[in-house]
């Protein structure tokens, strides 16, 4: 339970930071992310296996590639309607059951679509046995947060991501572009989106109806948080995570989800902010 409750937190954190990013940076709850989670990995499969590409390089263009789409997206899409809250969430949510369903037409469906994973084999921890990747997961999860750190205090564009963040009109004053920045935390975070399902894949198989999970949880993790704080994203993963452990060995697998649901509701009805949001208006949550 420790050593698997451990992996399932590092796998929410992995899924929730790029949502995370975007909404904190540019306000926008990008309720596409969980296609674009299902597209990444189709899209490295399509690599691999069409194309021919070696993995790293297939997952370094598919990364490369989802960040820009994100980019596009806000400059196409969420530009016209930045601040309609309503009109953000429909917008993204449309774009994502599009791009879903396209990929069901188009009959991404079956179990062959898989991702190799980066290192075969499994150790023994505390008795358990684990696979090296879920392992890998959980080092990603650590050296994500750490590079998140770096880049947000000690980077131009990071420091600039933290000015739009705390007040937009005095990051006007100082000469940053709220647009291109917003822009760029759409990019950034559908890079993570697409960095996550490539990590977290090869652990099983690669499903449309994965998207509206993963969307799921990455609002759970970040609604019960507190949407903007990557700290309250941290614990929530671990709060969650152990959570559903402990529902799948003591209740039932197909209760997991009905545990992100429930987190959501608990957190809306006792703390909408968050554990450490810093919204105080519910409907500023989405």
């Amino acid at each position: 339970m420790i050593v698997y409750g451990l992996i399932n937190s590092a796998v929410l954190a992995l899924m929730a930071l790029g949502f995370d990013l975007t909404f904190g940076i540019s306000g926008v709850a990008n309720f596409t992310y969980g296609a674009i989670y299902v597209v990444a990995g189709f899209l490295t499969w399509s690599l691999i296996h069409q194309v021919g590409l070696p993995f790293v390089l297939a997952a370094l263009i598919t990364i490369v590639a989802i960040g820009i789409g994100g980019v596009y997206m806000y400059r196409l899409i969420l530009k016209r309607i930045r601040g309609l809250v309503v009109s953000e969430v429909i917008a993204t949510f449309g774009v994502g059951l599009i791009l879903l369903e396209l990929l069901r037409y188009i009959g991404f469906i079956g179990f062959e679509y898989s991702l190799p994973v980066l290192i075969k084999g499994s150790v023994e921890i505390l008795d358990a046995y684990v696979d090296v990747q879920r392992l890998l997961i959980i080092g990603f999860g650590v050296l994500l947060i750490a590079g998140l750190y770096f880049f947000t205090h000690y980077t131009k564009i990071g420091l600039a991501f933290r000015g739009i963040a705390q007040e937009e009109h005095t990051s006007l004053a100082v000469g940053i572009n709220p647009d291109r920045i917003a822009s760029l935390s759409m990019g950034f975070g559908s890079a993570l989106a697409a960095l996550a399902a490539i990590v977290i894949l090869p652990l099983g198989t690669i499903t449309i109806d994965g998207g509206y999970d993963v969307l799921i949880n990455a609002l759970s993790v970040c609604i019960v948080g507190g949407l903007g704080s990557t700290f309250g994203v941290i614990i929530a993963s671990f709060i969650i995570g152990y959570a559903q452990t402990l529902t799948a060995m003591y209740l039932s697998p197909q209760g997991i989800m009905i545990v992100s649901l429930c987190a959501i509701l608990i957190i809306l009805t006792v703390k909408p902010s968050g554990l450490l949001g810093h919204q105080k208006e519910l409907e500023e949550r989405v």
